[in-house]
């Protein structure tokens, strides 16, 4: 289901970027619009030019029947992480949505898999790589080995924990203090790496995030 609905996103994706590509090839562009204006733009673009609307039109066609197809994966997608309580208690982390509570709970799977909570990131390929050799010692980039789709989703949740979410927690403001200390992208790839820990920690324990770090019994 969930790769299903990855592989409509993407298709969508691609639809939009070879209209946007090929209306940019007669200096007509489409500019920044919602999801569900996208197409009035676009024939507002090529009225009047019969050749640009005869291309579009397919392009435009395939785009509508893309959308109505991955809302009806996407509707599943919620309806089953709403039955599903280990994905409610997920969704209680903050930046944490429905499609990153139902991946971690399927790519997981059996939480005994993993005897420390600590060892899930880096199972996932986000614990830096390290290089040892005579003087030579440092940490190198994320090894990305493990589940794709399940980096992806950490790391897209870590983002908007850090820049979008507006209630403040612990573990914003650990983050927002590496992100000070290093650089955007290094706290992020590092929040990641967390939140699967506190997600495996809380999926054992049965307890749900607690906000405030001092009585956190689930903090990584």
């Amino acid at each position: 289901m969930l790769t299903s609905r990855k592989l409509l996103r993407d298709k969508l994706q691609d639809i939009e970027n070879e209209l946007r590509g090929t209306l940019r090839n007669f200096g007509l562009r489409v500019g920044v619009v919602s999801t569900g204006h996208f197409e009035a733009r676009v024939r507002e673009l090529v009225a009047g030019h019969p050749p640009l609307e005869g291309i579009v039109a397919p392009l435009l066609a395939v785009r509508r029947v893309l959308r109505e197809q991955f809302a009806v994966l996407h509707k599943m997608v919620l309806d089953r992480v709403r039955s599903d309580r280990r994905c409610r208690r997920l969704l209680t982390v903050p930046g944490v949505g429905p499609i990153v509570a139902l991946t971690f709970r399927a790519t997981v799977d059996q939480p005994q898999r993993f005897a420390c909570s600590k060892t899930v990131g880096a199972h996932f390929g986000l614990a830096p790589g390290r290089y040892q050799s005579g003087d030579t010692d440092y940490d190198g980039r994320v090894s990305k080995c493990g589940d794709a789709m399940m980096r992806t989703a950490l790391y897209e949740a870590s983002q908007v924990l850090l820049t979008r979410t507006q209630k403040w927690s612990w573990l914003k403001a650990w983050g927002m203090q590496l992100a000070r200390r290093r650089s955007s992208k290094k706290a992020i790839i590092a929040l990641a790496r967390r939140l699967a820990v506190i997600l495996h920690r809380m999926w054992t324990d049965g307890t749900q995030f607690r906000w405030r770090k001092e009585t956190d019994a689930v903090a990584a």
